[in-house]
């Protein structure tokens, strides 16, 4: 199940990127051991838009970890759409991460495949347990807000042939997160409150991802994606 905890997950070698990208600049000079110590420091520190602007010019040399990778830059969108919250922003990083090393290309590439494989999950809850039936949703969520958000033009020209379109994706998705959300799982994991933004701002999420997909990645390269992390 997909965690919050991509800053819980950073590598040595990404703080040591954090430190020589800002020490450039002495007001923004920030010690190794402020990153390790403080998580209020540290979280102030990975806002700065510097940060993102080094990943950005370095695509493909960098050895930073692919968590810290997508952490910062779904921050960096999230951010820009008005969504300030910390956890939902490495909620996101982590479901980024998740995704695309399952898959870097688009999920599918039939219309009635990408219906069929919701369809199969959502029936699938008549039998499920309490417990498979928090995963599955959860995962429906997951999945319709990572192809509305990554695959989103996929997702268009397929609706003009009949598929799902970007309404479907969102009405299933922030429907299943709402559930999700008021799951005793979701309280005992400490993402209730994780599923609860994603339900109300589903919409918003996904077009900050279609802004990400659009100029800040592209994981159709899977000749690319791999190299940039160690």
């Amino acid at each position: 199940m997909i965690q919050a905890n991509c800053r819980a997950r950073f590598t040595a070698a990404d703080f040591d990127f954090v430190v020589h990208t800002l020490a450039r600049s002495q007001s923004d000079c920030v010690s190794l051991v402020d990153l390790l110590s403080d998580s209020e420091t540290r979280d102030s520190v990975l806002d700065n838009p510097r940060l993102v602007d080094a990943i950005l010019s370095n695509a493909g040399h960098l050895r930073i970890s692919s968590q810290f990778y997508f952490y910062v830059l779904a921050r960096h969108v999230l951010k820009q759409a008005g969504i300030i919250d910390r956890k939902l922003s490495d909620y996101i990083g982590s479901l980024l991460e998740t995704f695309s090393r399952a898959n870097v290309q688009a999920p599918h590439t039939s219309d009635e495949r990408v219906h069929q494989y919701i369809s199969d999950m959502l029936i699938a809850l008549s039998r499920a347990t309490p417990e498979q039936a928090f995963l599955l949703r959860a995962h429906v969520g997951n999945y319709s807000l990572f192809v509305s958000g990554i695959f989103h033009e996929n997702a268009q020209r397929r609706s003009a042939r009949g598929g799902p379109n970007l309404a479907f994706y969102e009405q299933i998705g922030s429907r299943n997160y709402e559930i999700v959300a008021d799951d005793p799982t979701a309280k005992r994991c400490e993402l209730n409150d994780v599923f609860e933004g994603l339900a109300d701002r589903f919409h918003d999420v996904r077009v900050a991802l279609n802004h990400l997909a659009e100029e800040l990645i592209n994981l159709d390269d899977d000749s690319r994606a791999p190299s940039l992390f160690a």
